[in-house]
């Protein structure tokens, strides 16, 4: 097995029985502010252009990226597609002409014509934009374990998974705080040091968990090459680190921990792997390897003038005076805030958004959007308004996946980190908030049951948690829920369109036989079970 590092968690596997290309990411994201680190400019794309498969763990964009997969990579690849609750990376990627797909479960292994996959999926609204996944490969002789983002919980699983002969390790995690948030600064360096800290532990736990014989650092960190964000990047010798420690920093802890199992790869290096054996042939001399860690300011300066026309003509594109903040604000947020229950009471407090002249409130009490006027409010953004046209223009449903990543913000919070806040900007469409809504209603424990044709019947569809007080339709017996079609047989819970799901029924025992009719029912009462 040939594996050609990408930069980030990108990967170009080759084996006798077929190639494999993994998350290829090479355009700035993020609005230009992410771009791979070390460069990756100089592979040639049409040498993994061709791959017998796709695989792409989650749909961010410094894994995700849409212009690489339309201009370069042929759309007969069979798509290897992770378990995800919500469809949106299949979508995503039918939209840019890819046709086959092969939809894994779960940590079910799929033999294709002598390889072997297994996807581990990821589903809790903290994974990515609804997902984030891993993949084992195996051909006979080989076996890997590709991480990317992904933080599987349970030890015992990975272990089962391998042994592994190679671990693509992430060790940066894709996040903005504290870097952007208005701490003192002896208060930032503190939380820097500690950032650092965890990332460090929590990667090392992983690498000793999954056991591989190989330990790659990859996917993270990313470099900032516009002049506004060039101090975000982690240079030796600098006053100030930053929380984006890069992979010889990683390297260097694991040594340091007794752990001499880290070997270092740059965009275009090969690791040929034979079982356990390993060797790693860099595209450059050891020397100039070196020379991008040890003299990297100067690395990223030269790379910086490359790319600062592409920096330029992004920041050139945002509207400007042309999006009405406010009102379009309104539009997308206000009719979601009306259906976010437990949202909404995880959040409890205001959210602001200032943007210049632009100062919006994100009301999770009242549940509306309007024009700041003086009330407090927990959590603060500070936006550029272009940039904030620029995100309400493009229609984004996940704002954590583009504004908050981009770091082109600044941040105040009065208290502690809310995750419910994140996970709602994650989820700004129809379909991702129902699918939120039903995960927290099911880790919450609520038992809710609503009454429908003479039966109290499960609020919350089995297949994406839509509401179906809201989406259910009943004719004949049969509930439809109206998300996505599925069919549920409500005698028996049985549903006639998926082998795989079930809806939880019961029969009221007062129910009179007009309301056990096959009728049309559209909605009915909200019961709480016990």
């Amino acid at each position: 097995m040939d594996i050609t590092f990408l930069g980030q968690a990108g990967l170009f596997i080759r084996t006798r029985a077929g190639s494999i290309l993994c998350d290829p990411w090479f355009t700035p994201a993020y609005f230009a502010s992410w771009c791979p680190f070390p460069a990756n400019d100089h592979i040639d794309p049409a040498t993994i252009g061709s791959p017998d498969y796709l695989y792409i763990s989650h749909l961010h964009h410094d894994h995700f990226d849409p212009e690489f997969l339309l201009a370069h990579v042929a759309k007969e690849a069979r798509v290897l597609l992770p378990d995800y609750p919500v469809n949106d990376l299949e979508r995503e990627l039918r939209g840019l002409g890819f046709h086959s797909f092969i939809k894994t479960r779960n940590l079910q292994p799929v033999e294709l014509e002598g390889l072997q996959f297994t996807i581990v999926s990821l589903s809790a609204p903290t994974d990515g934009p609804i997902g984030d996944s891993a993949l084992v490969v195996d051909d006979g002789e080989t076996r890997i374990f590709n991480q990317n983002d992904a933080h599987p919980l349970d030890a015992d699983v990975l272990r089962a998974l391998g042994p592994f002969d190679a671990h693509f390790l992430q060790f940066s995690g894709a996040i903005w705080f504290p870097m952007v948030y208005r701490f003192r600064e002896q208060a930032m360096q503190a939380l820097i040091r500690r950032k650092r800290d965890q990332q460090s532990r929590r990667a090392l736990r992983y690498a000793d968990q999954v056991g591989g014989a190989h330990v790659f650092p990859t996917a993270g960190p990313p470099c900032f090459l516009d002049d506004d964000l060039f101090y975000l990047n982690d240079l030796p010798g600098a006053p100030s680190p930053t929380i984006f420690l890069d992979q010889s920093v990683f390297l260097e802890y694991m040594g340091d921990q007794g752990d001499e199992r880290g070997r270092l790869v740059i965009p275009g290096s090969v690791v040929s792997l034979h079982g356990s054996r390993c060797e790693v042939a860099h595209p450059v001399s050891d020397d100039e390897v070196r020379a991008i860690f040890e003299d990297k300011e100067a690395y990223l300066r030269g790379y910086q003038a490359r790319l600062r026309p592409a920096i330029a003509a992004e920041r050139a594109s945002w509207p400007r005076g042309t999006v009405d903040i406010l009102s379009s604000m309104r539009r997308l947020l206000q009719p979601l805030l009306q259906k976010a229950d437990h949202t909404c009471a995880g959040v409890n407090a205001r959210v602001l958004f200032s943007c210049g002249a632009d100062e919006v409130v994100v009301d999770f009490l009242e549940r509306r959007v309007y024009r700041w006027g003086g009330e407090k409010c927990r959590f603060r953004f500070f936006v550029e308004a272009p940039l904030m046209e620029a995100l309400l223009e493009a229609g984004e449903e996940d704002w954590v996946n583009s504004l908050f990543l981009s770091c082109r913000f600044q941040a105040e919070r009065d208290g502690k980190y809310n995750e419910y806040v994140y996970n709602f900007f994650k989820c700004l469409s129809r379909e991702r908030l129902q699918y939120l809504e039903g995960y927290y209603a099911e880790s919450t424990g609520t038992d809710e049951m609503w009454e429908c044709a003479g039966y109290r019947v499960q609020r919350r569809c089995p297949h994406m948690k839509a509401d179906l007080t809201e989406f259910g339709q009943y004719a004949d017996g049969v509930l439809t829920c109206m998300m996505h079609g599925h069919q549920f047989e409500l005698a028996t819970g049985r549903c006639l369109t998926s082998d795989d799901l079930r809806l939880r029924t019961e029969p009221i025992e007062d129910a009179s036989p007009a309301d056990q009719a096959g009728g049309y029912s559209p909605t009915g009462t909200l019961a709480r079970g016990s």
